[in-house]
């Protein structure tokens, strides 16, 4: 399943999600491996096989087979950082002061660039809603010198490809 087909998969009350998915596939900020990475970590966070597949088919020929790794890498990781971290955010008290006792060794070696690797798990982050992990990946994003334009170009896209398998899901279980 290629973008174009997935697009067309869409149900005519989200032309704006359509449009957006074509724009966005060719977004100036980001390099070719930050925008194929993105692309590729959001599907993955959206948990939608289909949106994954269709992800997979177009963005992962643009990816080195280290960055490939790489970003499932940030989404595999942050699924798990994100639901650790939002609760230690939440509840609070001394959890947040914890040792969190979770391996997290691909954060220090993620195989791609610290700040792609970062900007990845920074939009795995927003569709998981873990703000310690947005405001903390946000951080160092800035600091390797990306800026507000690409994180926002970043979060675009894990938005919209988000919205994309809410509104398939939707649609399946409607048929159902």
């Amino acid at each position: 399943m290629s973008l174009e087909s997935l697009r067309n998969a869409l149900p005519e009350y989200a032309k704006d999600q359509k449009l957006n998915l074509g724009t966005l596939s060719t977004e100036p900020s980001l390099t070719q491996q930050q925008r194929a990475g993105t692309f590729i970590v959001s599907a993955l966070a959206s948990r939608n096989a289909r949106v994954i597949r269709a992800m997979m088919a177009e963005f992962g020929p643009q990816l080195s087979a280290e960055a490939l790794t790489a970003a499932k890498a940030a989404a595999s990781i942050m699924g798990m950082n994100n639901i650790y971290y939002r609760f230690t955010h939440l509840v609070g008290g001394d959890y947040p002061t914890m040792p969190a006792k979770l391996r997290m060794n691909v954060m220090a070696k993620p195989g791609v660039e610290k700040a792609d690797f970062e900007l990845w798990s920074l939009a795995v982050s927003a569709i998981n809603g873990c703000g310690m992990c947005m405001e903390s990946h946000e951080k160092v994003v800035k600091h390797a010198g990306l800026t507000g334009e690409q994180v926002q170009a970043a979060v675009r896209i894990a938005a919209v490809v988000h919205a994309t398998a809410v509104t398939l899901d939707g649609e399946e279980a409607v048929a159902a």
